[in-house]
């Protein structure tokens, strides 16, 4: 940790924090150029770079700007609101399975959506209000039934968990109503997918993380508090149910918004967090790398996916789920053996 002090301001700089988000944004940047070069029409990285600066041929343009690019925007968006959605739910609940992909946030926004498209038979648009609707109804409730004089982040996981397996009984309930076309698009829905992605997702999503993620890091002093335990915070003058509540919600919208624009894209949530404080080795939030890792992740996954079986073979939350999976079963075997679980 370094103190940097200029005209009586004081500043606290990690080093190490600090470094590790500049590497994520690169390896996250450096991805995303090779993800958007990367298709039926391959184009060169450097080719990429001069077309993004205004400087390539009308054919690369349209192919870069108006279809590739989009794609990519969305799936940076989507990563880091997962991974900062995330790493709110695992700070207040103080459990690092606290992960809105257990808590049944993932499985209420697909109720919304599945309610869109296989009982009113609606647009892209109208499925994505609906994702958006079922998901901040879902934390609502979530949040009511585990409030007796405040929400302690056990009670939050163990309600999250009830509410997670009810909407997904919901959700096969609804599949089992839809007729061949509407449930085909629902499966294609279900995976979490990027293909198809273009501006109208990119805006209101852009829209949204540029109001909640400064107003997070605002809240990141309190939330290192919170962390301490109700009584500390208390005691260090922090609002703990109003600070608490805020935090939910900006972590409900980041994650409803993500799954409105992807689909339930898996695992980000849960994985990013926690290899972020890894690298960081930081016992705090780790806010900002935690986002900057759910945005890698996520545009490493996509590429993965397009190297190896094509653009529109395997969608992205099908490699998310595999990889998740495989480090979910391992934070398991980590906890068991912490004696925590």
């Amino acid at each position: 940790m370094k103190a940097i002090r200029t005209r009586g301001l004081s500043i606290r700089l990690d080093v190490r924090t600090s470094a590790v988000v500049t590497l994520l944004l690169v390896a996250a940047l450096a991805a995303s150029v090779v993800l958007i070069g990367t298709g039926d029409f391959d184009i060169p990285a450097a080719d990429v770079i001069r077309t993004l600066l205004g400087d390539g041929d009308a054919g690369q343009d349209f192919i870069i700007n108006e279809l590739r690019l989009p794609r990519v925007l969305v799936g940076l968006l989507v990563g880091a609101a997962l991974g900062l959605g995330g790493a709110l739910f695992q700070s207040v609940s103080r459990n690092p399975l606290g992960s809105p992909d257990v808590l049944g946030l993932g499985q209420g926004s697909t109720a919304g959506a599945l309610t869109m498209i296989v009982l009113f038979q609606g647009s892209a648009v109208e499925v994505a209000g609906g994702a958006l609707v079922g998901g901040l109804v879902t934390g609502a409730v979530i949040y009511l039934l585990a409030w007796k004089r405040g929400v302690h982040g056990y009670r939050l996981v163990l309600v999250g968990i009830g509410v997670a397996a009810f909407s997904t009984a919901v959700n096969g309930y609804l599949l089992t109503k839809a007729d061949f076309v509407d449930a085909a698009r629902a499966v294609v829905w279900l995976t979490g997918s990027l293909n198809g992605r273009d501006w109208e997702q990119v805006w209101p999503l852009l829209a949204l993380c540029a109001v909640l993620v400064p107003l997070v890091l605002v809240y990141g002093r309190p939330l290192r508090m919170l962390e301490m335990g109700d009584d500390v915070a208390n005691a260090l003058g922090v609002r703990v149910e109003r600070t608490r509540a805020v935090l939910l919600t900006a972590s409900v919208l980041l994650t409803a918004a993500a799954t409105a624009a992807a689909g339930p894209v898996s695992f980000v949530a849960l994985t990013a967090p926690q290899l972020a404080r890894r690298l960081t080795r930081s016992p705090g939030p780790n806010l900002m790398p935690a986002m900057f890792m759910g945005a890698a992740l996520l545009i490493v996954a996509d590429l993965a996916s397009q190297r190896a079986f094509g653009a529109d073979q395997l969608p992205v939350g099908v490699v998310t789920g595999v990889l998740g999976g495989v480090y979910l079963l391992g934070l398991l075997v980590t906890q068991r053996k912490a004696g925590r679980i």
